[in-house]
């Protein structure tokens, strides 16, 4: 109902145009700012059968990947609610579909969420039978996740060294092998399952380096994302909105409270429970274990979007402590969570936005007719304009800092590397991007004087002054710029039309 809806020329943009750069021969983080390159490589190989490379085709090889972690949690749901008649699973695996859809958003970012659920499966696999064999795969697990997301192989490795310390404590139910054994195989399956991005860092000419600077990177800027307010209940804007609009703050801020408040409670009674040798249903402890890695992902950038990212772990716990409640409690908390997931999360999704909340516009994107919203429209009908009057023998141009979607809706190739400059590198970084200007010669730039989360020294001008510079220095800006807070510059020496 909404596949066709919408257009985010920022995220969603970022990683169309690496997939299709991935296509072209190129490789994440050394030729192109990029996620980590498994998304990229796996969406790479099914648009490659397909023989196209469109945002649709895009949409629906994330939509596979989304359908596989969508079906892990009903597996691992089903297996935490036995002893009940089929009809009342059948009805809570529809109600948890539900919950479980509902969050899944952004479309763009669907890999994080279900990378998030198999670790959560893996770790319920071995809590269920710890044995040598699932170590390994479990380890296996992890370094595939950290190919797709460096962070995604940490939060593993975190919920990995608390399940092996669960297991390892407190009188055993079951054969266990030591924790030398079960660490030594948990440590060579992380190796093979990491061996692709290995194999990359030993074979392909200068990845390597890119790879270790982008870590770098990440300790010098001392975060993995721009950060935001932990939006807090009582923070909401009390007087200042609707009532609507501050009930929906509240609700968020509750849900961010509700994370590590699981993650924690739900550890003590897990170890509590361990010590006195009672059972505890591996797929609510694998959940409760991962809550707390992934509460960090969702407040690296507190707003509704990470939320949803980092949540995964916590709702499958609460269902599964839903499903084992007696009746009327676990119908009641299920209601409650389908309730405040549609009013929480039921407007983020571009299908209601254009059906309901703003009035979207038809426009066609490589080749597929989509329903955008208004301000996006405008900008990929002046960045078409632009190119037809400056660029339409197929030169390059630059969009900066926040439209890396630019470049695949117009099917070119990036003059720089940072397609998505939202953070200062550096003198040094600035020169080489600069250098990277010089050899591309694009025949117009966008730049957009955006003030990131209303944070003046988040401007282009501010991140990147010697670009900025280098720009007014070498380009004309053009005076009949249509959008407030764009302009538009032409090198000096072409002349105006």
């Amino acid at each position: 109902w909404q596949g066709r809806k919408g257009y985010n020329i920022g995220d969603e943009g970022f990683l169309w145009y690496g997939v299709q750069r991935v296509l072209a021969g190129e490789v994440p983080l050394r030729d192109f700012m990029a996620y980590d390159p498994g998304r990229y490589y796996w969406s790479a190989a099914l648009l490659s059968l397909w023989g196209q490379e469109g945002i649709m085709q895009l949409r629906a090889v994330v939509a596979i990947f989304q359908a596989l972690g969508l079906a892990v949690a009903l597996c691992l749901l089903d297996q935490a609610n036995p002893g009940t008649s089929p009809a009342r699973r059948q009805a809570f695996l529809l109600v948890s579909a539900l919950i479980l859809v509902l969050w899944m958003f952004p479309r763009h970012k669907l890999f994080d969420i279900s990378l998030s659920i198999f670790l959560v499966g893996m770790l319920a696999a071995v809590i269920r039978q710890p044995d040598t064999k699932r170590y390994l795969l479990l380890g296996i697990g992890v370094g595939l996740t950290a190919f797709f997301g460096r962070n995604h192989g940490l939060y593993g490795a975190f919920g990995s060294a608390l399940a092996m310390a669960w297991l390892h404590l407190g009188p055993h139910r079951t054969p266990h092998p030591t924790l030398t054994r079960a660490c030594t195989a948990w440590l060579g399956g992380v190796v093979l399952g990491f061996m692709p991005l290995l194999l990359m860092l030993a074979l392909v000419s200068g990845f390597a380096a890119s790879f270790w600077e982008s870590i770098r990177f990440l300790f010098e800027h001392k975060a993995t994302n721009i950060t935001l307010p932990i939006p807090w209940p009582w923070r909401a804007s009390f007087g200042l909105n609707p009532w609507h609009t501050v009930g929906w703050q509240m609700l968020m801020g509750l849900f961010f409270m509700a994370l590590p408040l699981f993650g924690v409670f739900g550890l003590l009674w897990g170890f509590v429970r361990r010590f006195q040798g009672r059972p505890v249903d591996p797929v609510l402890m694998a959940s409760i274990l991962m809550t707390l890695p992934y509460a960090h992902y969702a407040y690296s950038r507190a707003d509704i979007g990470h939320l949803a990212l980092g949540i995964f772990p916590f709702l499958i716990g609460m269902l599964v402590v839903a499903a084992r409640s007696p009746a009327r409690p676990g119908a009641v908390a299920t209601l409650l969570l389908v309730v405040t997931s549609i009013c929480l999360m039921f407007n983020e999704h571009p299908g209601w936005q254009c059906r309901i909340a703003a009035p979207c516009v038809n426009l066609e994107i490589s080749g597929s007719p989509l329903r955008i919203d208004p301000n996006t429209a405008a900008s990929v009908n002046l960045l078409r304009s632009l190119d037809q009057r400056y660029a339409s023998h197929g030169e390059s141009f630059l969009a900066t800092p926040l439209m890396p979607g630019a470049y695949p809706l117009l099917a070119r190739k990036a003059p720089v590397w940072a397609i998505y400059a939202l953070f200062a590198r550096g003198p040094a970084f600035e020169q080489q991007e600069i250098d990277r200007l010089k050899a591309a010669s694009p025949a117009f730039l966008l730049v957009m004087d955006a003030a990131l989360d209303g944070r003046d020294e988040l401007r282009f001008r501010n991140t990147h002054p010697l670009m900025q510079r280098y720009i007014e220095q070498n380009y004309t800006a053009v005076p009949d710029s249509t959008m407030a807070g764009i302009q538009i510059y032409r090198p000096r020496q072409t002349e105006q039309p």
